[in-house]
């Protein structure tokens, strides 16, 4: 599939939406910032199903969805809506670990041809743990062994990527917060800046970093000069509030309008993931914090 037909289809997620057509309670947006709904927070704090999920996207106005696995994709036919990220490998057994690779190259090779097949444009990736003292599939190497074990694999699973015209988008994590699902100690990837250069060394079009805002204020700051820094490598933005990574209302420290402008100045035309975990009524919630981003 062409980039051309491909930004096409994804725009039809934004666009059957705002259109005059559009059912009465799907509200209209500007679109400017191709917003999508994570899977996981929601199926857990709020209890929705992938067709929750599907069914609320659409009566919020936006894009679609994000982290539906592969064997979830066809869910979204016919639906207007686009998953803007799928799942593949976890976070712990990742790249820097060469005894994973075979297990991982097999992962994304599915979600790639899944990815493809859909017309979507993004699979998740992760350098994964440094080592086993935070979890039994960690890594036991070095930094600069892990380092050298992603550069290598994702050479080669880039190389897939490109053949499938799909882009692997590599998530820094935070190792900072102890919590399950608010941080990832342990993990290698923890560094925006880090995470940047191995894409540089990989040196493909079809592998990017995943900007979650939420994990690189924890770990770095400076969120929009980052942005502006790095923007010619990102490939998928993700937002939640921080501390605790809850809504992204005016309760928590990033500016989340800011934060969309800056996206807008360097011309970035990639998806926004909301991953926030709700705390209170996630339709409300979720209508706040579109609603902000939506510049």
């Amino acid at each position: 599939m062409t980039p051309s037909r491909r930004n096409f289809l994804a725009s039809l997620g934004t666009a059957a939406l705002t259109s005059p057509g559009a059912a009465q309670d799907e509200i209209a947006r500007k679109g400017r910032i191709k917003q999508v709904i994570a899977a996981w927070p929601f199926m857990v704090g709020a209890k929705w199903t992938p067709q929750d999920l599907i069914a609320n996207a659409k009566k919020l106005g936006i894009a679609g969805v994000e982290l539906f696995s592969s064997e979830q994709l066809p869910l979204l036919k016919n639906t207007g809506l686009v998953c803007a990220a799928t799942k593949s490998h976890n976070f712990e057994r990742g790249m820097n670990n060469k005894g994973h690779h075979p297990e991982i190259f097999s992962v994304l090779e599915k979600a790639i041809t899944a990815t493809e097949a859909a017309g979507f444009p993004n699979v998740m990736t992760f350098t994964g743990l440094l080592d086993t003292t935070h979890h039994k599939n960690g890594s036991d190497v070095s930094i600069e062994k892990g380092v050298k074990n992603c550069i290598e694999g994702f050479k080669k699973m880039a190389q897939v990527a490109e053949k499938h015209d799909v882009t692997l988008i590599l998530e820094p994590l935070n190792s900072k917060i102890a919590e399950n699902m608010k941080g990832h100690p342990g993990y290698q990837g923890d560094h925006v800046d880090e995470c940047v250069e191995i894409v540089k060394a990989v040196s493909s079009p079809s592998f990017k970093i995943l900007f979650d805002a939420y994990h690189v204020q924890i770990m770095d700051g400076d969120l929009i000069r980052r942005i502006e820094q790095h923007h010619e490598f990102i490939g998928h933005v993700q937002i939640a509030g921080n501390p605790g990574r809850g809504e992204i209302g005016d309760d928590q420290e990033i500016n989340y309008r800011g934060i969309m402008k800056a996206l807008l100045r360097v011309n970035y035309s990639g998806y926004v993931g909301h991953e926030w975990i709700p705390t209170g009524d996630p339709m409300k919630g979720l209508k706040e914090a579109i609603q902000i981003c939506d510049i």
